[in-house]
């Protein structure tokens, strides 16, 4: 960082820019992603004349822009951060007699190699480096982009190996809180009752107890009452709102069971087993159990007999749960792992929007609020997702609706009183904020990254109790790009 140095309104631009002559001018969106009370911009474009108030993202409190119209050529900014001059130590930048500065070069596709050559004969007593420049920006149709730092083989798979050795090294015990409570529901209650418990507990799953087995058979969660509303609404179902008044746990699952298939060969339906694990698994186990079986969370099941009689239920392991201890313990030395640094626009993570030339990339979904909740419950299921970005006409985002939001449904039997088909999806999310659970952290419902965020600064942020996705959105419009679950990081690191 070069602080204190000031820059002169009467300093020779001339000397310091290779702009083309012309009236010319294209705008650029400038970018301070680090924060800040108050960010200026100031730069040989104008030169270095005025300081250009930049504002806020909205959602995005800590990042900061200004679009700018400036001429095709070379050039050098900075910003002035509560009162400092920074630059970026993620953009291009030089040193000169002025300090260290960013710069940019501006250019068509045509006058691309004259404007460096130009630059380099004009007697500039700067440093210049011709490479620099040629990474500095990327050119296609005459459009000005970002070069994306690219991912080495190598740093990757050192980084995947030190990942996968910290994970092995340490097992499920790590992961228990010093104090909590872990709920669980008996098969036999009535899933209206189960379905309460989880909105008034604030929580979106619950292992099941089978009393005459004397061991945990399962998990009842936010899907089954999606799939429970669904067979709701169909005309054909044989589950009607007074029989889920009644309708236990066990009858329910066996009844799911039957609706997939799960059937042994004397006609019975079986439900599938539990996926559990011990205190002393390791957390690589651990996290490939949770992908491989595609659950959000795996109980931590111990017995002190070797049959497994008389189980303690001691914790609901979670992605984020171990990706909390992947930080914590690469923090101080993330250099350790050098993926950490790149942005994860330039690394295979998440889902994001197909661009033009990339018809098998795999599509994003997303919906508009007025979409019907039923639409929304079809896409979750069938789509296989966990949540879905509700977006406007330009695709900014609005909001997300995930599978949890559905129990706010089982508040004083509202699911008895709506129509499915009928059902917007602003009209549930309303629904689902006037009947806020008091466990529940609204305001981290619709957290949101920046493609040119550090897969770094990413894992911190889904590592956050209550965060299990972040949707990636451009700087100022909220346009939606992309999203990054849990699932994707580990799903990268481990390879």
């Amino acid at each position: 960082m070069n602080s204190g140095q000031i820059f002169n309104p009467g300093m020779d631009s001339a000397r310091e820019t290779g702009s083309v002559a012309g009236t010319v001018l294209i705008p650029m969106r400038f970018v301070w992603p680090y924060g800040g009370r108050s960010v200026f911009l100031s730069g040989s474009f104008n030169r270095w004349s005025e300081l250009l108030p930049m504002s806020p993202v909205e959602g995005c409190p800590t990042v900061f822009q200004i679009i700018w119209s400036i001429s095709p050529g070379y050039h050098q900014y900075k910003f002035c951060v509560d009162g400092e001059w920074r630059h970026d130590e993620h953009q291009p930048y030089i040193s000169s007699e002025y300090g260290v500065v960013n710069t940019v070069l501006l250019a068509t596709e045509t006058n691309f190699g004259s404007g460096i050559n130009a630059l380099v004969s004009a007697g500039s007593s700067m440093d210049v480096d011709n490479t620099a420049f040629n990474r500095a920006v990327r050119i296609s149709d005459g459009t000005l982009t970002e070069a994306i730092p690219r991912i080495a083989e190598a740093d990757l798979q050192v980084s995947r190996h030190r990942v996968s050795a910290f994970l092995s090294a340490h097992t499920a015990y790590e992961l228990l809180p010093e104090s909590g409570k872990v709920v669980a529901l008996d098969i036999d209650l009535p899933v209206k009752q189960a379905f309460h418990i989880l909105y008034e507990q604030g929580i979106t799953m619950a292992p099941l107890w089978d009393f005459c087995k004397g061991r945990f058979v399962g998990v009842l969660s936010a899907s089954d009452f999606i799939l429970i509303l669904r067979e709701l609404g169909n005309h054909g179902s044989n589950l009607t709102e007074e029989e889920l008044e009644t309708h236990t746990i066990s009858a329910w699952k066996e009844g799911k069971a039957y609706m997939n298939r799960q059937i042994d060969g004397h006609g019975r339906a079986f439900s599938k087993p539990l996926i559990d694990a011990g205190p002393n698994d390791n957390l690589k186990d651990l996290a490939l159990k949770l992908l491989q079986n595609q659950v959000a969370t795996v109980p931590i099941i111990h017995s002190s007999t070797e049959d497994g009689s008389f189980p303690q239920l001691l914790h609901l392991a979670s992605l984020a749960g171990i990706l909390k201890c992947v930080c914590r313990y690469f923090r101080h030395c993330s250099g350790s792992l050098p993926i950490l640094k790149l942005p994860i626009c330039s690394i295979p993570v998440g889902t994001w929007v197909p661009k033009i030339g990339e018809p098998n990339r795999r599509p994003l979904a997303m919906l508009r609020p007025s979409a019907s909740l039923s639409a929304a419950l079809n896409l979750l299921v069938q789509a296989q997702v966990s949540s879905i970005p509700i977006v406007d006409d330009n695709d900014s985002l609005l909001d997300t609706y995930c599978r949890s939001d559905i129990t706010a449904l089982a508040k004083d039997r509202a699911y008895a009183h709506i129509n499915l088909n009928e059902m917007t999806i602003h009209q549930a999310l309303q629904l689902g904020q006037d009947l806020c659970s008091p466990y529940e952290l609204r305001s981290q419902r619709c957290q949101m990254c920046l493609p040119s965020d550090s897969l770094h600064k990413v894992m911190e942020r889904l590592a956050s109790p209550g965060v299990r996705r972040l949707v990636i959105v451009e700087a100022g419009s909220k346009r939606v790009e992309g999203i990054v679950s849990l699932s994707d990081i580990f799903r990268f690191l481990l390879g």
